[in-house]
């Protein structure tokens, strides 16, 4: 990028990535979308972001578009991410619906899942209590979307370098769960792997996911606006089966919608259940 971004520039890049994938950026963002984007304009000789906004407009650009979303998404995951959410899986959650006399699958989705950490880690919460009390947990499907494609080809490919590896797991669950890959990462183990189908979603559209009995959708809503996150948390709603379970991130809540969701206090954390 040979130019320094313009206000006008920003401010119409903001509006894009917003209207994109619901990102909001906040003010002063330049440096981070100048440094994010720049491989991106010199592989298409762009000069400036106004350039890139103007060839985004033109028919056929899905695959820029794409490649710049993809740019302006954080990742950031690691396994167990704040350890409470998969300790009420495992306390909580799971014991409850092995009691539900239902014998269709057990369904849980995971949104914004990134590389696939968490889908992976609720996988092997769930390896674990079938080992513990078998026979008393029905089968278990997840569904784990996410609107990069990039990152959801890491996630089904489940062949981690040792650097991600180290983020959160225990030397335990790495020698349980997963085995030493030809190109010297670590493969996940097929038991935990087929449980997980992958799917490419952006949250700000119509979701044709069916019907989950617990969504994780963690990390992502604090990216949204709150009119955004409304939405979303109403049509996140309409997707859980009478008695779910919907379980955000360590600093996200609710703010409203008392008409939709009752808060579960367990101590430590906070989940919330369909009304």
């Amino acid at each position: 990028m040979k130019a320094e971004i313009t206000l006008q520039e920003y401010e119409a890049f903001k509006t894009f990535l917003q209207d994109a994938c619901g990102i909001l950026l906040g003010e002063n963002k330049q440096y981070l979308v100048k440094s994010r984007l720049r491989r991106i304009l010199e592989e298409n000789e762009l000069n400036s972001l106004g350039e890139l906004l103007a060839r985004l407009k033109k028919p056929g650009r899905a695959n820029l578009k794409e490649v710049v979303i993809d740019a302006m998404t954080t990742n950031e995951t690691l396994w167990f991410r704040d350890n409470h959410p998969f300790r009420i899986l495992q306390d909580k959650l799971l014991p409850e619906f092995a009691a539900r006399s239902s014998v269709a699958p057990l369904r849980i989705w995971s949104a914004a899942c990134s590389t696939g950490q968490e889908p992976y880690s609720a996988g092997m919460i769930i390896d674990e209590f079938k080992r513990q009390k078998p026979g008393k947990l029905r089968e278990v499907k997840i569904t784990a979307t996410d609107i990069s494609k990039s990152v959801l080809e890491v996630a089904r490919r489940g062949d981690y370098e040792m650097i991600a590896i180290g983020r959160g797991l225990s030397p335990e669950r790495q020698k349980q769960f997963f085995t030493p890959s030809a190109n010297g990462g670590w493969q996940i183990r097929p038991q935990i792997k087929s449980m997980i189908d992958y799917k490419e979603l952006n949250l700000l559209e119509r979701y044709m996911l069916g019907k989950f009995d617990i969504v994780m959708c963690r990390n992502v809503l604090i990216y949204f606006s709150a009119d955004l996150k409304k939405d979303i948390l109403t049509r996140i709603h309409a997707t859980l089966n009478p008695g779910g379970y919907l379980i955000l991130g360590a600093s996200e809540s609710l703010n409203g919608l008392p008409e939709l969701y009752e808060m579960v206090q367990c101590h430590p954390g906070i989940i919330y259940r369909k009304k």
